[in-house]
């Protein structure tokens, strides 16, 4: 594997890879980009049968960029619309999408806390998704500070996916109170919905997972790839007619509310 990922840490263990999300206070990197290269590379490691996708710190899956954080990038000297980091973000966001969901693989998720933002869309990419209970899911791009210290003051589409793959999982008037409102679920009221495989308590999550992965494993390893792929084919279908128009729409959000100073926008 390429040593260079900053976002992630990815760890083999016999057929095992292990792709743990860092905290987001720690620098550097693109996740978007990161795990667009891992699960591309992945696919084409045939020695790995299965991925779980978790975080690196208890009670943190992903939840994307303090709110200072991201207040301070929309500095005048800060040029977020930079075309080769509109490129590599966005590029990488599409090619994350299209690998989970077209990788031969099972992809586990092990939701050891909060998933907002990216994190709450690629956790609705993973094949199986077991969590602790208490853990919150939102998507932070409309909830306009809602949610500090995470998130956006300033309001933008939601392209990195949330309105990619959830449309599979809830019905329309709860997805868009999910998005539009920043809705948040924690992991036991997804349970309940059967929108997630289910909930464990946090100290026997890493067990129970453990136990999924030694389940999949036992499968004949051709049959279980294909069987992912078949029972896929719908979410590539959806990944095709959105993940574009969800990316270009969040870049033109960018531009307006750059051109406006990241001042308010509530009036067309």
């Amino acid at each position: 594997m390429k040593p260079e990922y900053k976002s992630i840490v990815v760890e083999l263990s016999g057929q095992v890879a292990t792709i743990r999300i860092r905290h987001p206070k720690m620098p550097g990197g693109d996740i978007h980009w990161d795990l667009g290269e891992v699960f591309s590379e992945l696919r084409g490691t045939d020695e790995v049968r299965v991925i779980v996708l978790t975080g690196t710190h208890d009670g943190v899956f992903s939840v994307g960029p303090l709110t200072e954080q991201y207040d301070r990038q929309q500095d005048p000297g800060n040029d977020r619309n930079d075309p080769h980091r509109h490129w590599h973000t966005f590029t990488g966001l599409v090619r994350c999408h299209e690998a989970m969901a077209q990788i031969e693989k099972p992809i586990v998720a092990k939701l050891n806390g909060d998933a907002f933002a990216f994190g709450a869309s690629i956790l609705f990419g993973c094949d199986l998704i077991y969590g602790r209970p208490d853990a919150r899911v939102a998507d932070i791009h409309l909830a306009l500070g809602e949610l500090e210290p995470y998130g956006s003051r300033y309001g933008i589409v939601p392209g990195d996916g949330g309105a990619v793959n959830l449309p599979l999982f809830m019905a329309p008037t709860l997805v868009k109170e999910y998005l539009m409102l920043g809705r948040v679920f924690t992991a036991q009221e997804l349970a309940d919905m059967h929108v997630i495989n289910g909930v464990v308590p946090a100290d026997q999550l890493d067990a129970h997972v453990d136990d999924v992965v030694a389940r999949l494993l036992k499968r004949p390893a051709y049959a279980l790839a294909w069987t992912k792929r078949v029972a896929n084919r719908h979410v590539v279908d959806q990944i095709n007619r959105t993940v574009d128009a969800g990316a270009g729409y969040e870049m033109v959000s960018f531009l307006q509310a750059e051109r406006q100073g990241w001042k308010d926008r509530t009036e067309l």
